[in-house]
């Protein structure tokens, strides 16, 4: 079980559970925040697509560009990350990210400006750093404070929160973003239209100067508080002898799902509003499909909540097994149905897609010891496939359709069907 996934966790941390426990639950609500911070931004890409593809006149695989270069972040920057909070400790390494994530906000503002895309895609990329050198940081400081027994139960916990972002993400974006598209008309002058882009260009300028400020303040507030300190997980034996987490097949094939679940999850998300927004679907305009994300996002974040407390009682991995199975039930019928069935039904996945992220997280990071952070930063960089997977998915799109171009992800949920099964067990 994913319970038992933190048995990694510091000799000093577990020995001293009892005497700290209120303040590692301060810790947890601190920890909270970040993880409603980096779901919300994340998510705020599902607006940002296709905002941009309207600015810029994209298609499809052009606008995916924009997780390319936010999920390509985590593949170049997760193991320099795990190496610096290593160094530096967690609670620096969270500074650190905050701060990133704060300046690529601000970098919105010249790319608007200057209307860009190349600059809109620069500007992702450094908060993606920041955001990768948070998750790097934050999930495994999460596994260890406490007992190692809830720590699947705990990261479900905190990863629900992450969901709240998720899924108050879409309402922002759609009001102060989506909102500012305009009807273009038929004999609108080259001037018109330039004009017209600049301004669609530029609503992103104050929601991404909130964000800004924001993470500055939440830097500045880590800065000065007082966390457990668990630097001592180098003093703790792996569960077997060996110069690396490479070695662990359970954590390379968690990688692996990490890398299919990511990828799976935003390219479901990132064409969710081009495709509720088709004729034989709903129908929508773009600023009321992007309500309709919310569901997506408030289903994973219900689904969260919930998993935080039955996942003390369920075995993790058949959980994990059981939500994948659904989602392929989902995702055929979202391609084999039109209307409201196929939008309900893809909008379902959110629900069932809530504890596979921290659970394959958890069940692969089991019995590393010494290797955690490595085995951390491991994963962070699979988190590339939510690069990866959405330009093919956008490629498809261009070619077959955007309704077929759900099958997709089909095959990655095969995979993290499997890994629940049998792949996760620890050779």
């Amino acid at each position: 079980m994913a319970g038992s996934a933190t048995s990694s966790a510091p000799t000093s941390v577990r020995a001293s559970a009892h005497q700290g426990q209120g303040n590692y639950q301060f810790a947890l609500i601190a920890l909270t925040s970040l993880f409603f911070m980096w779901g919300f931004i994340t998510c705020l890409n599902d607006i940002l697509v296709p905002h941009l593809k309207s600015v810029f006149q994209l298609n499809y695989t052009q606008s995916m560009l924009v997780q390319l270069c936010f999920f390509g972040a985590y593949f170049i920057v997760s193991l320099p990350a795990g190496a610096l909070v290593k160094r530096i400790t967690y609670k620096w390494g969270i500074v650190v990210g905050l701060s990133i994530a704060a300046v690529g906000c601000a970098l919105f503002i010249p790319a608007a400006s200057y209307r860009v895309y190349t600059l809109f895609l620069g500007a992702l990329f450094v908060l993606a750093t920041g955001i990768t050198i948070l998750q790097v940081a934050a999930n495994p400081y999460v596994t260890v404070l406490g007992p190692p027994d809830t720590a699947a139960s705990r990261l479900n916990l905190t990863q629900a929160f992450n969901s709240l972002g998720t899924t108050i993400a879409p309402l922002f974006g759609a009001m102060l973003i989506l909102s500012a598209a305009t009807v273009v008309a038929t004999n609108a002058t080259p001037e018109q239209l330039d004009a017209m882009r600049l301004a669609e260009a530029g609503a992103v300028k104050l929601p991404y100067l909130l964000l800004a400020a924001a993470f500055l303040v939440l830097a500045a507030v880590f800065a000065a508080l007082k966390l457990p300190e668990v630097e001592d997980e180098e003093t703790v034996e792996p569960m077997r002898g060996g110069g690396s987490a490479w070695q662990y097949r359970h954590l390379v094939l968690g990688a692996i799902g990490i890398f299919l679940y990511v990828g799976a999850e935003v390219s479901v998300g990132s064409f969710l509003v081009n495709f509720l927004s088709q004729p034989d679907i709903a129908h929508l305009s773009e600023a009321d499909a992007a309500h309709y994300v919310s569901y997506f996002w408030g289903g994973a974040m219900i689904g969260r909540f919930v998993g935080s407390l039955i996942m003390r009682q369920i075995d993790d991995g058949k959980a994990l097994a059981f939500n994948a199975a659904i989602v392929i039930i989902l995702l055929v019928v979202t391609v084999l149905t039109t209307g409201h069935v196929a939008m309900w039904s893809v909008l379902a996945i959110g629900l069932f897609n809530s504890i596979m992220f921290p659970t394959i997280f958890s069940l692969a990071l089991h019995g590393l010891g010494k290797y955690t952070s490595q085995g951390s930063g491991i994963l962070c960089l699979a988190i590339v496939g939510g690069a990866v997977l959405p330009i093919i998915q956008g490629s498809l799109a261009d070619t077959v359709g955007i309704h077929l171009a759900f099958l997709m992800p089909i095959i990655c949920y095969v995979y993290i069907a499997f890994y629940g099964l049998k792949g996760h067990k620890p050779a």
